[in-house]
């Protein structure tokens, strides 16, 4: 094996080691097979073009256009031109996967389900990496920088894992790295000659130049020195770039850091922003069920399933506090602030979530008195949130709450004491960045109210109907002390915005208030469960009434339902005969899912769902495909374009083949195939030199030409004494009566052709490769075959004439 095929060998290696980083965010792992035959032909593909061999930037031009095709074949074959060549339909589809990927990681939970969108990104991440490291380490003859792009993968990786062998694969990618390193030294060694050491009289290395490998005295070779740079840096990027990149493990929520309870008995939980990650499940392509359960409540339209509470407001967004957490206690402690002769109804839940959907904290009705679930679970009383520990998630959980459903009246509301100084303190306190135009504004939307009851109020109905607001989940989020003064400005968003929004005005008039993050209570299904997907997830405000505890408002338009104790009373003698409004016959408008829209896929796909669209154009072709007529008329295009790119190169393709046939022909045995071999090596070494400006003169013998070449190329003595035994040889080719055959000739051009290299310019470095002058013997030879052939012709039409008249002339005696 030489040296450079093994170095290909190493780098497909290397990112093969550091690309096993990504087996834990799946939960296949045959993905990485498919993605080692795939390297593995990109790479043979790159060692073949350096074979021909072709320049450095064909060379990774080749390996581009053979990963695309690979990645057609896998992925978009049946939309294909012959199941190989691209197309403008197979180009989309390719597309539409990437942006299905896209989606899929910003939805599901690490390990996530192995989806086609997924193993695209996952399999084209590795190829482009590969090819990158391919074309430093061995294309550029460059192993030490590889080490980034390696850095890069495996650091993407660190950081979207969650496993606990995170130090295996860091080992792994750091020994392939390391390999390709080794391999790169030892190919510049060989360049060198044969290196001994030890003891023996054999020859030594000079000093100073040792390997940096196997003599810890001498000086490190620039590129290891370099490699153990980069390595210390991929180590210290590698140990930090995990705490800063975002986890897909989450699923409506990231949380940062090693999230609550982690460790032993006591933990905290940490600051979450769940801004962004409510808004890309409200704009979710798919409403796929998060979770599905069965209550006694007689009104599902108040079956908010509460995850957490943001209670800590620094001006531009909310974010709950770092609290202590403890074991899941049999029975929680009565809510705060929530007085015994308040209406209460006891309501049994359980819940069963998807297996997709991993969520540290578990989604409940509030307020929840029990919860009966399996796995390793914690317990905030101050948000009265449950919480996994050791990595403990929703996913495929199945648990029973015991929650209350706290029946208040507008009168006692109105009637509610101040709250204690302590909430008042922790849940009225707001920023001096926040602008004053909240508090302002807060102040004129409730001038008039008598106590905070009918602020509260004043300020949901001011959300909801009265103040012009419109509901839109493509909004831009914003970031700031400004963003809640521009949505008050523009009156367009989501439940984001208007619950915080609602909170920090409640915050300016002195009422405690936070945040609450979780689902909507969702849509009936006919077995009597209700089923909530991805866009069911919402925001809204919790308000504090001393006597009644953290009670719920909705100011958010079109989403979820008002409490009743928020609306105006309806008259009546008999309150109980008003039908409780069901959350799926309402004609409130709501952007609630729709029985069609909770479908899962696997029923879409019999044809189970009632009122299913009608099917769409296939990619098949069967119903809005392309015509033959198109296919032909893109692939005639598609040929043309690929011609107009191709004809530039062909005098540099053609002088490549040349060179190579030149230099590496086969090796005969006898007088006339070393003298053709002789004579090929000082055609190539005259015709480089023309590339290079230095015109051939035939006139003079092959010393002159060479002292011309010399000194007209500015060639170092070294590569002059190469030049000069090329000119001997080709002199006793032509004038020695028995020529003696001579070795190294190919050797002593390539030797020549660096020193001309060398010594140019950019512009004649570049001219001489992609319009090389010598070029011009294509054109003289396609001249000379077309003055043959006429001359070949023009002698067949003179025979033709002569024996034509020979056999008129006879007719013309005999008349």
């Amino acid at each position: 094996m030489s040296g450079r095929t093994r170095l290909a060998v190493c780098a497909a290696l290397a990112t093969l080691a550091a690309s096993c980083a990504l087996i834990p965010l799946v939960n296949k792992s045959g993905w990485i097979l498919q993605a080692a035959l795939l390297l593995a032909v990109q790479s043979a593909v790159g060692a073949a073009a350096r074979r021909v061999p072709l320049a450095r930037p064909l060379t990774m031009a080749a390996q581009l256009l053979a990963t695309l095709l690979l990645v057609t074949v896998v992925f978009s074959r049946e939309q294909a031109f012959a199941g190989l060549l691209p197309s403008p339909t197979s180009v989309e589809h390719l597309g539409r996967l990437v942006r299905q990927g896209a989606d899929d990681v910003a939805l599901y939970a690490s390990p996530a389900p192995l989806t086609d969108g997924i193993r695209l990104l996952l399999i084209g991440g590795v190829l482009l990496i590969g090819l990158v490291v391919d074309a430093l380490a061995v294309t550029y003859r460059s192993a030490a920088p590889a080490g980034l792009p390696l850095l890069a993968l495996y650091s993407v990786a660190a950081g979207l894992s969650e496993g606990d062998r995170d130090w295996l694969w860091f080992l792994l990618a750091a020994s392939g790295y390391l390999l390709l390193l080794l391999a790169e030294g030892r190919d510049r060694l060989s360049q060198w000659g044969r290196l001994f050491s030890g003891g023996g009289g054999g020859p030594r290395p000079p000093e100073g130049a040792g390997s940096g490998l196997d003599a810890p005295a001498g000086p490190a070779l620039a590129p290891v020195r370099t490699g153990r740079r980069i390595g210390a840096l991929a180590l210290g990027i590698a140990l930090a770039v995990p705490a800063v990149l975002p986890s897909l493990d989450g699923g409506l929520l990231d949380n940062e850091g090693d999230g609550p309870g982690k460790g032993g008995g006591g933990g905290t939980i940490s600051a979450v922003n769940p801004l962004v990650s409510l808004q890309d499940s409200l704009n979710q392509p798919e409403n796929k069920e998060v979770l599905r359960y069965k209550t006694t409540a007689e009104r599902t339209q108040d079956m908010y399933l509460r995850i957490l509470a943001l209670d800590k407001f620094d001006g531009s967004t909310w974010k709950p506090s770092e609290r202590p957490v403890g074991d899941v206690p049999p029975e929680f402690p009565w809510p705060a602030g929530l007085d015994t002769d308040i209406r209460t109804t006891r309501v049994n839940t359980t819940i069963a979530a998807a297996e997709w959907y991993a969520q540290d904290w578990l989604p409940m009705p509030f307020p929840a008195t029990r919860v009966d679930i399996d796995g390793r679970w914690r317990f905030e009383p101050e948000g009265r949130t449950v919480v996994g520990d050791h990595r403990q998630t929703t996913r495929g959980v199945r648990y029973t709450v015991s929650s209350m459903r706290v029946q208040p009246t507008a009168g006692q509301l109105a009637a509610a004491p101040e709250a204690p100084p302590r909430l008042l303190r922790e849940y009225t306190e707001v920023p001096d960045s926040l602008p004053p135009v909240v508090a302002d504004t807060a102040r004129e939307v409730t001038s008039g109210a008598r106590n905070s009851y009918e602020q509260a109020v004043k300020l949901q109905d001011w959300f909801s109907s009265d103040g012009g607001f419109r509901y839109d989940t493509q909004v831009e989020a914003g970031k700031g002390p400004q963003a809640i003064a521009n949505f008050l400005r523009q009156r367009e968003g989501f439940c984001v915005h208007f619950s915080f929004t609602m909170a920090a005005m409640a915050r300016t008039l002195g009422i405690p208030a936070r945040v609450a993050v979780g689902f909507t209570p969702g849509t009936a299904q006919t077995d009597g469960t209700m089923s909530v997907g991805i866009r069911d997830a919402h925001a809204w405000p919790e308000l504090y009434f001393e006597g009644l505890g953290w009670t719920r408002f909705e100011p958010t338009p079109s989403r979820g339902t008002q409490p009743d104790y928020t609306e105006t009373p309806i008259p009546s003698e008999d309150p109980t005969e008003v039908p409780d409004p069901d959350p799926t016959t309402s004609d409130r408008p709501s952007s609630e899912p729709s029985a069609k829209e909770s479908c899962p896929p696997s029923a879409k796909k019999l044809g189970d769902c009632d009122d299913a669209a009608p099917a769409g154009p296939t990619d098949d072709g069967s119903s809005g495909g392309w015509s033959w007529q198109q296919r032909s008329l893109v692939a005639a295009a598609t040929l043309a374009m690929a011609l107009l790119v191709l004809a530039p190169l062909l005098p540099m393709l053609w002088r490549l083949r040349v060179r190579a046939r030149r230099l590496n022909g086969s090796a005969g045995r006898t007088p006339a195939d070393a003298a053709d071999r002789t004579l090929a090596a000082w055609h190539e070494l005259t015709d480089s030199a023309w590339d290079h400006g230095v015109a051939p003169d035939d006139s003079q013998t092959p010393r002159r030409a060479v002292a011309r070449i010399v000194r007209a190329g500015r060639l170092d003595p070294p590569t002059a004494e190469a030049a000069q035994r090329v000119a001997v040889a080709v002199e006793q080719v032509l004038y020695a009566p028995h020529p003696h055959p001579v070795s190294g000739l190919a050797s002593d051009v390539r030797q020549v052709i660096a020193g001309l290299r060398a010594a140019s310019d950019r512009r004649t470095r570049l001219r001489a490769l992609l319009v090389p002058r010598s070029s011009v013997r294509l054109v003289w030879a396609a001249s000379r075959r077309w003055s043959e052939r006429t001359a070949r012709w023009s002698a067949s039409t003179a025979r033709w004439t002569r024996w034509t008249n020979g056999i008129r002339r006879p007719g013309r005696q005999r008349g």
